[in-house]
């Protein structure tokens, strides 16, 4: 067994008294670990060393403090005290092994198992239950399973303790498995399968588990809510988070997020409005733990950048690092690479330190709004004055910078010279760079290394095909769609999002996916372009970049999907009223032509969220300033 001259000395008292109500009340109060060294001593002081109770306390305020080895430098000594009571050691054997495992003191922890294994300890679910706990917590998992199978008695939190494990490291299947076998469940056990395939993209599995629960609570909304914002179907999740509140059930800081992120996926501001007036209503302190973060947020991807900035003033003698780095990226969404720039400099004034999200949102709004020399300046910054090593991320903001400007050969400068492999985005970026200052040859190159990379990404394939179609070369075109087919890899479609009268309408090019309102979206488009095409606009046929005639080119590119969606937003929303769109696919350059002519003539701001950044169209000019 562990022998004392391993542990720091703590001194020990053998004398055996009554409980001192005081003293227990102490252990309600501490803070520090300072704290707690005073309790100890407190404790030896008193006599109460031989008190289970007084003992259990302090080792489980030692394991929860920031130095849990000090929980079991403490459980050594007890050891070496020559207790012959074991109600100490029983009392205290939980909180050494949290210890153990809260410091992944593996070596030690398996002591305790031995020690735990020759005693009655070993028929008490409660030690038992903590041991399969910090196996798992260690990574252990084959020894947590041992102590599993071989438990004398187990209950409902040996079974939730083996989910909960595997579930931690990613053994789906297995989880799976013990799930089946249990003889009873009950919430923990369905929250651990619900939050495990939710996080591993199996949200099918998560909702068949969700479904058939007898009883739900918070967490377990909140599990599956998330699940359906990572499995891209954050309307559901909205959905979800409605029918809990009308069950009656309380959401918490967690649920708030999760829902504040689905509407920030899905762009429509009325139902994350709606949200911020549920927190301030039900006096949920919203500017506390991330929910502060979460709805600034929710209000720069959902286009209003100036609520955003409310939310962010009014937090302004709480704001936390987390909350800038909401700020800065929501700021570089839309382009404000100046804004941003002012925003990183008063988070200086103020003493709070950047991180590397911190720089990832000022590069990227720079980036965003053409500041070459700033984001050059500040991508040294970081490195030189806050000695933080840039990331792929980081490298892909300034290659993105230069590309853009078509200093295309500075780029693939600091590829070569960048310390990490280039990964996807980087490749895409170059791709993205070479199309717009044909580029054949830097642009086919950057394609066939994505493709290398991301074999089932559609759109590197789409990106390559259309260099191949840029330089007229079609008999490539049908090459690349063919080892598009034979390897299954589907183009994604455009689709352009609106959301009126609390219902997201979708449409696909030439279509709206509601059949019903298809016939009179076209009709109202043909009207607009009619309108449109007497001021002087021309459809730009080099945006369809197929081998097809001129006027089935005109067709394609009249019949865009963010075009559809805005004659439907005309039809439907009344006079004055900006219209919102989400597509998620970037802009081409004829529609946003074609929205910049419409601001001007109709007298109307557009707003469109395309894959990467915000255009806010109004009076004939758009926000980016053709720089996207």
């Amino acid at each position: 067994m562990m022998s004392s001259s391993n542990f720091a000395s703590v001194p020990v008292a053998v004398i055996t008294v009554t409980r001192k109500p005081t003293a227990l009340l102490l252990f309600e109060k501490w803070r520090t670990v300072s704290h707690v060294r005073q309790i100890h001593a407190h404790v030896i002081k008193t006599n109460l060393l031989t008190d289970p109770l007084s003992v259990a306390k302090l080792m489980k305020a030692f394991s929860e403090s920031s130095n849990p080895n000090e929980a079991i430098s403490l459980y050594a000594q007890l050891l070496n005290s020559c207790f012959q009571d074991l109600r100490v050691i029983q009392f205290s054997v939980p909180s050494v092994l949290k210890a153990c495992a809260n410091s992944l003191a593996f070596e030690e922890g398996k002591q305790i198992l031995g020690f735990v294994y020759k005693t009655h300890l070993w028929f008490d679910p409660f030690v038992t239950n903590s041991l399969v706990r910090m196996c798992m917590e260690v990574g252990q998992l084959a020894l947590a399973r041992e102590v599993f199978d071989k438990m004398p008695v187990r209950d409902l939190v040996s079974w939730n303790s083996l989910i909960t494990g595997y579930v931690r490291f990613g053994e789906i299947e297995i989880a799976r498995e013990v799930f089946d076998k249990m003889p009873h469940r009950d919430l923990v056990s369905c929250n651990a399968m619900i939050d495990g395939y939710g996080k591993h993209g199996m949200c099918e599995l998560a909702e068949q588990v969700f479904n058939n629960m007898s009883q739900k609570d918070v967490v377990s909304f909140t599990s599956m809510i998330s699940g359906f914002i990572l499995d891209h179907r954050p309307g559901k999740g909205l959905s979800l988070f409605r029918e809990m509140l009308c069950l009656g059930i309380r959401p918490d800081a967690p649920a708030i997020v999760n829902v504040l992120s689905a509407i920030a996926d899905l762009g429509f501001v009325e139902e994350g409005k709606w949200i911020h007036s549920y927190i301030s209503m039900n006096k949920i302190h919203h500017m506390s733990s991330f929910v502060g973060s979460a709805l600034i947020n929710m209000y720069a991807k959902c286009g209003q950048i100036e609520n955003a900035y409310h939310v962010f003033r009014s937090i302004s003698q709480r704001r936390n690092v987390g909350d800038w780095n909401s700020m800065l990226s929501g700021l570089a969404l839309h382009g404000l690479g100046d804004e941003a720039i002012k925003v990183f400099q008063d988070m200086e004034r103020e003493g709070i330190r950047p991180d590397d999200i911190t720089f990832l949102g000022l590069l990227s709004a720079c980036n965003h709004g053409g500041l070459m020399e700033e984001g050059q300046f500040h991508f040294e910054t970081m490195q030189l004055k806050y000695k933080i090593v840039p990331k792929i991320q980081h490298y892909g903001c300034i290659i993105d910078l230069l590309g853009r400007a078509g200093r295309l050969e500075e780029a693939i400068g600091i590829i070569h010279d960048m310390p990490l492999e280039p990964d996807l985005l980087i490749w895409k970026v170059i791709l993205s760079a070479s199309m717009k200052h044909n580029n054949f040859v830097m642009g086919k190159t950057a394609a066939l290394r994505a493709i290398k990379l991301a074999p089932q990404d559609s759109s590197c394939y789409v990106l390559l095909s259309n260099i191949y179609a840029k330089a007229g070369m079609w008999d490539e075109v049908t090459k690349v769609r063919s080892v598009m087919k034979k390897r299954r890899v589907k183009k994604i479609p455009g689709c352009s999002s609106i959301f009126v009268d609390g219902k997201i309408y979708e449409f696909l090019v030439g279509k709206a996916m509601d059949v019903k309102y298809n016939q009179s979206v076209v009709s109202k488009l043909e009207e607009i372009v009619h309108k449109l095409k007497l001021e002087g606009y021309e459809p730009d046929l080099n945006q369809v970049l197929l081998d097809i005639e001129d006027h089935e080119k005109v067709n394609q590119v009249t019949l865009h999907s963010e075009k559809m969606a805005l004659a439907f937003g005309l039809l439907n929303i009344p006079q004055g009223i900006p219209i919102h769109i989400v597509k998620n696919l970037r802009i081409c350059c004829d529609c946003h032509t074609f929205m910049r002519l419409f601001s001007k003539i109709y007298n109307l701001r557009i707003i469109i969220r395309d894959q990467n950044r915000f255009h806010h169209f109004a009076e004939g000019s758009c926000s980016c300033r053709n720089h996207w």
